[in-house]
């Protein structure tokens, strides 16, 4: 599942927005007009003179969303510490998803971080970054039915999203799986109690259970799902600081805190 085509409704309105001259910015650190291109230390290029502007498709809970006022979630924690090693304030543009994976946000942005999956056809037209996040599948279900695997669920009622990686995927083990428009129908229903367990990207149910006692992920499945960070193509000096910003966030282990603050703990 591509996890940016639940949010069609709103595409076309932010698709203009995003070229119009008074596109909406969203500055996580301050305000302030547009300034002359410039050059950091580390010998890249910027849109506007100490900032790093990026391009995201606000609200997407848990990536990117508002809350008290300013701009968090998962994908927002990554954009503020590729800001910090560039010494530059960051500043968050709200754009259309489909701008996003055209490309066309990255005239106005020097990078577009946005629950991105890494496929051949966006990398016709922007370079990515190292992967992030795997973003597989996972089974979550309530601790009374009884569910410790995907056998297990065979014969229980368990819920899937329409036209996804997750509806297959259950199709192919032998579930019997009833399909909801939507992945935000579907955590209803999980939490109603009308289904036993769903079957969807971790991303989306991580965060949706995470904090509630009466759930858990029982298993997670490989599928080879990556969300990356997209650069204008052939800039190598922005992909080459989002890869060692990267990088640092994977060594220091503060990328898996994030995941773990955003998604919940996987089973292990």
């Amino acid at each position: 599942m591509q996890l940016k085509s639940l949010a069609t409704a709103k595409l076309s309105a932010k698709a203009a927005a995003i070229l119009a001259v008074g596109a909406l910015s969203l500055t996580a650190c301050g305000g302030g007009g547009a300034t002359p291109a410039a050059t950091t230390t580390g010998g890249v290029q910027l849109i506007n003179a100490g900032k790093l502007t990026v391009c995201s498709d606000v609200p997407y809970e848990p990536f990117e969303f508002q809350k008290e006022g300013k701009i968090v979630g998962f994908d927002m924690d990554i954009a503020g510490e590729l800001a910090k090693d560039m010494k530059a304030e960051l500043n968050v543009v709200d754009s259309s998803f489909e701008a996003i994976e055209t490309g066309t946000a990255l005239t106005q942005c020097d990078v577009s971080i946005s629950s991105i999956s890494i496929t051949d056809t966006r990398k016709n037209v922007m370079d990515f970054s190292d992967p992030y996040l795997n973003d597989d599948l996972t089974l979550v279900a309530t601790e009374a039915s009884g569910i410790t695997n995907i056998d297990g669920a065979k014969g229980k009622k368990v819920g899937v999203q329409q036209a996804t990686t997750g509806a297959q995927y259950a199709k192919d083990k032998g579930l019997d799986a009833q399909q909801f428009e939507d992945t935000g129908l579907l955590v209803q229903a999980l939490k109603a109690g009308t289904i036993d367990a769903a079957l969807g990207n971790q991303s989306v149910l991580g965060y949706a259970i995470k904090d509630d006692s009466k759930f858990k992920r029982v298993e997670d499945y490989a599928t080879g799902e990556k969300l990356g960070i997209a650069v204008k193509k052939g800039n190598s000096a922005m992909l080459g600081q989002v890869n060692t910003t990267l990088k640092r966030l994977t060594d220091d282990g503060s990328l898996k805190k994030f995941e773990t603050n955003w998604f919940g703990e996987a089973t292990k």
